[in-house]
């Protein structure tokens, strides 16, 4: 399953070679990201992250990362004075983009999903939203979060997944002619639209996600599906008591 988050195209994509090709397709697309996301899912994925935020259930005194977190949409979604919410991702094109000159209660750090800058059993809760199929191993990438994770912390991954077998000739023919289309129009990196397209249709189902999340120990394993599985939210939890 690990050589799924290591392929592009019809080829094998070496870990430092994905991980540099993906971070140039997030430097590209960094300052109309946001707008692109809005216009190629006609703003849902906003509904979604706000599901997302809603079952964070976030509490006072919380440190809570959001991975992979880019422009911090879902970041500012659960910060608060009383908590300490953290953005992580690779791309600081993106972290700029979000930043940009608004005053928040975010604060940001670089670092990947494989190596976060993170103490053992320190956070809370962590998100992940569509950044996991992004990672150059999944395996490596929920060790590390089991590892930041306290005992009794969360995870919450939002992504997108297999959609019901009815909508899926649909969804892939959107996906294959009108995406790379808007990616040329608008972001003007049509390449950099394929590229995310391709990691889309190679991202492990529902069912396979909530296999890979139990053979890392994971416990209270679930998800919820969205828009008839276009998205998916999985939930799992590292065994132990909150503290």
């Amino acid at each position: 399953m690990a050589n799924l988050s290591k392929t592009f195209g019809e080829r094998e994509v070496a870990p430092p070679e994905r991980e540099a090709l993906v971070r140039s397709v997030f430097r590209r697309v960094a300052d109309r990201y946001d707008l692109m996301n809005d216009l190629m899912s006609f703003g849902i994925h906003r509904l979604w992250k706000r599901s997302l935020a809603w079952a964070v259930d976030p509490r006072p005194g919380q440190l809570i990362v959001d991975l992979a977190g880019g422009t911090g949409d879902v970041a500012r979604l659960v910060m608060g004075a009383d908590r300490r919410v953290v953005v992580i991702d690779p791309s600081v094109e993106m972290m700029q983009a979000g930043r940009g000159s608004r005053k928040s209660l975010v604060d940001w750090s670089a670092g990947t999903a494989e190596s976060m800058p993170l103490p053992d059993a320190c956070v809370d809760t962590l998100t992940i939203s569509f950044g996991i199929r992004n990672v150059t191993d999944i395996d490596t990438a929920l060790a590390e979060i089991w590892r930041v994770l306290k005992p009794g912390g969360r995870l919450l991954c939002l992504e997108f997944s297999t959609p019901a077998a009815p909508l899926r000739p649909f969804y892939e023919a959107y996906n294959r002619h009108v995406i790379p289309r808007l990616g040329a129009m608008v972001a003007r990196h049509p390449d950099a639209y394929h590229y995310l397209i391709e990691s889309i249709r190679r991202f492990p189902d529902q069912e396979e996600m909530k296999r890979l999340l139990e053979a890392q120990r994971f416990t209270d394993v679930y998800y919820r599906n969205y828009s008839f599985g276009i998205a998916c939210l999985h939930v799992a939890s590292r065994p132990g008591n909150a503290g």
